[in-house]
């Protein structure tokens, strides 16, 4: 092979790697049932891949390659440690390792190895927020920083609940294995935070070049829908419809070059409308069941935008409905938030600034960059220059996005001219 095509390869590999990696640890985590055994397999797999397949060539079938190089990785492994010693101990593992392509156990429920880890990772022995730190960060991959700013947590606390959540895994023998039909319920609000918090980083990137990240958008829609699949309940239904309809307006979102373009200013007719009927039905079916939770209540309101014309024709006063039943729900100084915006449209921006200064007076969001930015945009509004152009600077300097960056120095510079 040449050297052109032997990068061609190498390139193959990094794509892979990006797309398909959580994938196969996912798998080999279930076949392995240890995260740094099946985190050392990985890279195992990946640096073979990258030796075997300039030479070979890529394989009909990456993903399972990758999977039983793993495995074979690790059977070495465990035979090179010591601390195997004893010839059933490895003869037992091999065999387990060996039905890597096996189907799932009588009475499984969950096909999907990534959807059946999250679960795993959800378990109820676990503190809530360690359960969906734990998922975000070993299942989709996620760094400790990205996982800290969804929680609002330094990156070191969310690195030590992380060490604590797998620590809890290995001296309490949580196994890995899917929940039982009956055990399915409990574990789904965790669940659908998990998956939530993936969407919405891949939604609006929290630092990096790029607004959004398509990846992780797109693997919390396709979790998404496998968890409806396996579990219809009006909340996955809800967060799904959800998803769809932020989804669906991606390619309005940025410009060419790509900077931030504001709701308001979005061309509509670049908005996905396939996902959005997707998501406007998926909304009615879960309203239809009258056990209305918070997702569904979201998803209601992103329907109300994504069903406008135009933005002048937006129906505010339904979203403040609608965020008045939310915040009785899962109240939520966010929530809180994005409700004073709605309050500025429909009242007037003086109505929605007041409401912003009460929740920061309490000490709420005073590190959250978009309540900031909300602010100053109000502020600006009602010509309180010096007021918009404090939160402006606040809000930047808690920007670690480059898109939001610039959108933000932008109206910087227009307060001065």
């Amino acid at each position: 092979m040449n050297d052109d095509a032997a990068k061609a390869v190498r390139a193959t590999v990094e794509t892979i790697y990006r797309g398909e990696s959580r994938r196969v640890f996912a798998t080999l985590i279930r076949l392995l049932g240890d995260f740094d055994r099946a985190e050392e397999a990985l890279h195992d797999a990946f640096k073979a891949a990258l030796e075997q397949w300039p030479r070979d060539g890529v394989p009909a079938n990456p993903r399972a390659w990758l999977v039983s190089a793993g495995r074979f990785k690790a059977i070495d492994g465990i035979r090179r440690d010591a601390r195997f010693d004893v010839v059933e101990d490895v003869t037992e593992l091999s065999d387990t390792l060996a039905t890597a392509d096996a189907p799932p156990e009588e009475g499984e429920t969950v096909a999907d190895d990534q959807l059946r880890l999250v679960f795993t990772c959800c378990h109820p022995a676990l503190s809530p927020d360690a359960q969906v730190a734990l998922t975000l960060r070993e299942v989709c991959g996620l760094t400790t920083e990205q996982i800290a700013h969804a929680f609002l947590t330094p990156a070191p606390t969310l690195a030590q609940r992380i060490v604590r959540a797998k620590t809890k895994i290995r001296d309490a023998r949580i196994p890995y294995q899917v929940p039982t039909q009956a055990e399915l319920p409990e574990r789904l609000d965790a669940v659908l935070r998990v998956i939530y918090l993936v969407f919405n980083e891949g939604y609006a990137a929290s630092s990096g070049d790029a607004l959004t990240r398509p990846d992780l958008s797109g693997e919390a829609i396709r979790l998404g829908r496998l968890l409806v699949e396996l579990l219809p309940e009006p909340e996955a239904r809800g967060l799904l419809a959800l998803m769809l309809l932020h989804e669906s307006r991606r390619a309005a979102r940025t410009s060419p070059d790509g900077d931030l373009i504001l709701l308001e200013n979005q061309d509509r007719a670049r908005w996905n409308h396939e996902q959005i009927a997707e998501g406007v039905a998926l909304v009615e079916q879960a309203l239809a069941s009258r056990r209305i939770g918070p997702y569904t209540l979201q998803a209601a309101i992103a329907a109300v935008h994504a069903e406008a014309p135009h933005a002048a024709a937006t129906d505010w006063a339904q979203i403040v409905g609608l965020y008045d039943v939310l915040l009785r729900v899962e109240p939520s100084p966010i929530i809180a938030l994005n409700r004073a915006v709605a309050v500025a449209m429909r009242d007037g921006p003086a109505a929605g600034l007041a409401l912003i200064d009460a929740i920061l007076a309490r000490g709420e969001l005073a590190d959250y960059r978009l309540a900031h930015a909300a602010r100053a945009d109000l502020c600006r509004r009602l010509g309180q220059t010096g007021d918009a152009r404090a939160s402006y600077e606040r809000a930047l300097a808690l920007t670690r996005q480059e898109p939001e960056r610039r959108f933000l120095e932008r109206r910087l510079a227009e307060l001065e001219k």
